[in-house]
């Protein structure tokens, strides 16, 4: 990755400050601000890594469009998905970019925050985060004086979250990059824009939706939910979208034919829960399959970017950042891109060389004498890389051997450990379902 991102730095000066943060970031402190990755890199202040991300010469979008082609480069499939999805960092104060009150699913409710929106190439390989955009409310639009203390770019304006989505798409499209699918939540589902965009490109979508989202059908439009009180019992399909931490994620599943031939409603219902019910309006360009197996597997696909949020907010401090204007902040966001996108090809590497065992096809299997070893994780990879690169340490080779027997030792425990245990919820859940 380092010598990927290279040609983004002029002088020998910021390229190894970039180093010494990716180095940082991947490392195991738990705080990655400029003062931890500072410290940890050897500093006496924090100097060198406040101006890699405030004033150091060096092209940022370079380093966005080179993580891009490093996680294009080993996770390619011509069945990719194209996830979008916004998180966002609670901050105090009202100085920092983009900051305000507005809601975020981090939180679950509306706080002071700042919020991005974010995209995840997901492929059978594997996913990363790709690209972002930072969504600024439309407050500081006449608010000069803002905008310029916030290091907004002069030619900035407004932009809604699908709006921000749409030039997230046309940037990895206009880079030549290969997508077949696209996935988001209810705020991009609602957006009709957004949606005409991605059928212009001849992509296909499965975007959540509300309950209220009116769909167009042969008779007139219709309430969502309300479609899904006619779905007779037949209709309904016991289907998994994918695998969960705790087993696969089986849903109840319908669709809904619309006036277009190539779109429908699909309606997801909890097994469980049957009152609980999610709604997705899909599209499918000519020349593929309309099958609800397909349109079941991308919307579960959804759920990469969340992971992708999990892992790089806890492994690589995504949203440590301390940092008030809009170019530190996204210098700091695209060199966290870049250490998960490390992790994430590494992982997916592994996997293809040390597949996952075998789980229980039926809730009747019998456990096996061994259950094996998970396959290597984001956590597990970046514990391993910073065993073996003893980064930050000064030690005899006596002592790093050891420490590399400990922690390998540790490691092969927990993934047998959770071997264990993933075979165990596996069978419980499809005695469930």
């Amino acid at each position: 990755m380092t010598s990927a991102i290279a040609g983004a730095f002029g002088r020998v000066e910021p390229r190894k400050a970039a180093t010494g943060y990716l180095r940082g970031l991947l490392s195991e402190i738990p705080r990655k601000t400029c003062w931890d990755l500072s410290k940890y890199a050897g500093h006496m202040t924090p100097d060198v890594m406040q101006r890699l991300l405030s004033r150091a010469v060096w092209d940022e979008d370079t380093v966005r469009d080179a993580v891009r082609r490093y996680v294009i480069g080993h996770l390619a499939s011509t069945d990719a998905v194209l996830v979008l999805d916004e998180t966002g960092q609670e901050k105090k104060g009202t100085a920092t970019c983009g900051v305000g009150r507005q809601y975020t699913g981090t939180a679950g409710k509306v706080t002071n925050c700042i919020v991005a929106v974010y995209a995840t190439y997901a492929s059978p390989l594997g996913h990363a985060l790709i690209d972002t955009e930072l969504y600024v409310q439309r407050k500081y639009v006449d608010l000069p004086a803002t905008r310029e203390a916030m290091g907004l770019p002069a030619d900035w304006r407004f932009a809604t979250k699908p709006q921000l989505a749409q030039r997230i798409a046309s940037r990895v499209l206009a880079a030549g990059v290969e997508v077949a699918w696209a996935a988001g939540d209810e705020v991009y589902g609602r957006d009709p824009k957004l949606r005409a965009f991605l059928e212009a490109q001849r992509i296909g979508y499965v975007l959540a939706v509300g309950v209220d989202f009116p769909v167009p059908t042969a008779a007139s439009s219709h309430r969502a939910d309300h479609l899904a009180a006619l779905v007779p019992a037949r209709a309904w399909e016991r289907r998994s979208c994918g695998a969960g931490s705790k087993g696969p994620r089986v849903y109840d599943w319908a669709m809904v034919a619309t006036v277009g031939p190539r779109h429908v409603l699909l309606i997801r219902r909890s097994v469980s829960t049957p009152s609980e019910l999610a709604f997705f309006y899909c599209h499918v360009p000519e020349g593929r399959a309309l099958t609800l197996p397909v349109l079941v597997r991308v919307a579960g696909v959804r759920w990469a970017v969340e992971e992708d949020f999990q892992q790089s907010k806890g492994q690589v401090g995504l949203d440590h950042t301390q940092v008030r204007r809009y170019r530190s902040w996204r210098r700091h966001v695209i060199l966290a891109m870049a250490a998960l996108a490390i992790l994430a090809v590494v992982v997916a590497v592994e996997r293809r060389r040390h597949p996952a065992p075998v789980v229980p096809c039926t809730s009747q299997d019998a456990p096996p004498d061994d259950y094996g070893l998970i396959a290597l994780t984001v956590p597990e990879i970046r514990r391993l890389l910073t065993v073996f690169s003893h980064v930050g340490t000064v030690v005899t080779p006596r002592v790093a051997a050891l420490r590399r027997e400990f922690e390998l030792r540790w490691s092969t425990w927990r993934r047998r450990h959770q071997a264990r245990a993933r075979w165990h919820r596996y069978r419980r859940r499809l005695a469930l379902t």
